[in-house]
């Protein structure tokens, strides 16, 4: 993946940025010439003396606050509609560790696919949607990934697939709720969030299956009426809670493109609100990680690079940044070989060090399985040959793994 470097003023740092260049040289200064990750105050004082501004990896670190700054990309927007109830970013913690929230993650999950089953079903057969029952159902969602995000999706990368349709309604509001925890979203609206991922293609369950079942590409016929579901689960989500400003922009623009390529009105960015824009992004990332008819699902690190390839075209630069910044470089779940030839699954992020996530390694060098399963965090573990790292990502299913069948 291209690295991503920003020019910011010393004063500017914050404890997790990773300095990979200085406005002067290295030599001279006690600092190590390959960067230097920001660990404390003090290390932020000591750059101070030596130089006034740095260059930060916000692959390595965390982003610039310029760059989290929801109010700032709402802002470059002003005749994008605004989200309201959005005065400040808030600051998220993980409230409870990774091993402690697997098991309440594990029964969130399994809430949240009995009612969103009950309500896709629902709409899938003619009836109304029940917007209390949507809310019953992203409530669990919302509240696990504000505990802890990687513990959620360490939970969906395990799960067998559902039907498409219901896997894809319950990872676009994960997804969509854990990229608002990132920007800042308060709490509230982050229900809202989970709402519009869930309802994105509502109205798809309104059109002929046989549509989403086709091996090969839609002609133009199809093409138009697979389109159509924007205005159908508008009206769909109108009928049952016509008071949900943010989940209607979402579906009415989770479709439009940056370049003004998109449907159904090809509005360019500026007037594409901002959850519309995080909703395309959303969306095009879990339908890229999700298997079709025509395709075998992409890996998500290859999902990443695609949205970031497409950048300033389809997406808007500043949301994909701060997607890849919210989900790691090796996002939770994916598949990994490591420097010493085994294979591993990612567990969590170290969001001081995106390269070095923590894992599960999941075969030896000669990819057999391992008798045990052992979990490793890359940051911190020393092997023989010195440190572990990443040597690349690999397809779902390489080597005949399928994650959901190891009981991890």
């Amino acid at each position: 993946m291209t690295l991503e470097e920003r020019t910011i003023p010393v004063h500017d740092l914050t404890v997790g940025m990773y300095v990979s260049r200085l406005d002067r040289d290295w030599e001279g200064t006690p600092f190590p010439l390959q960067g230097v990750l920001i660990r404390s105050q003090q290390d932020i004082d000591a750059l101070s003396r030596y130089c006034r501004e740095v260059v930060v990896d916000i692959t390595l670190g965390l982003a610039p606050p310029e760059r989290n700054s929801l109010l700032t990309l709402e802002e470059r927007h002003p005749r994008g509609e605004r989200v309201e109830g959005l005065q400040q970013r808030v600051v998220y913690e993980n409230r409870s560790s990774f091993e402690d929230e697997v098991p309440n993650a594990r029964e969130a999950r399994e809430t949240a696919g009995t009612l969103a089953h009950q309500v896709l079903d629902d709409v899938q057969e003619g009836r109304r949607l029940d917007a209390a029952q949507v809310r019953r159902a992203v409530e669990p969602i919302v509240q696990s990934v504000l505990r802890n995000m990687d513990a959620w999706f360490w939970i969906e990368s395990l799960r067998k697939r559902d039907l498409e349709a219901y896997h894809h309604a319950l990872n676009c509001s994960a997804l969509a709720a854990a990229f608002g925890r990132h920007m800042g979203f308060p709490e509230p609206l982050l229900l809202d969030l989970a709402t519009g991922g869930l309802l994105l293609d509502i109205g798809k369950l309104r059109l002929p299956p046989d549509l989403f079942a086709k091996p090969g590409p839609l002609d133009a016929n199809e093409t138009a009426l697979v389109r159509t579901h924007v205005e159908l689960g508008l009206a769909i989500i109108q009928d049952a809670d016509p008071r949900a400003p943010m989940v209607h922009a979402m579906l009415r623009t989770h479709h439009e493109r940056h370049d003004g390529s998109g449907y159904p009105a090809a509005l360019p960015e500026p007037l594409i609100p901002l959850v519309g824009r995080m909703a395309g992004v959303v969306d095009s990332y879990c339908a890229m990680t999700g298997a079709r008819a025509y395709r075998p699902a992409f890996s998500q690190h290859v999902a990443l690079q695609e949205l970031y390839r497409l950048r300033y075209k389809l997406y808007g630069a500043e949301v994909v940044e701060q997607f890849l910044q919210c989900l790691g470089v090796y996002p939770t779940g994916s598949l990994v070989e490591l420097s010493d030839g085994c294979v591993a699954i990612v567990m969590a992020q170290n969001v001081a060090r995106r390269l070095f996530p923590k894992v599960m390694v999941l075969t030896g060098p000669d990819k057999h399985l391992a008798g045990a399963f052992q979990p490793l965090d890359l940051l911190h573990h020393q092997a023989e040959g010195g440190q572990l790292w990443i040597s690349r990502p690999l397809p779902p299913g390489a080597y005949d793994l399928d994650p959901t069948e190891l009981y991890l």
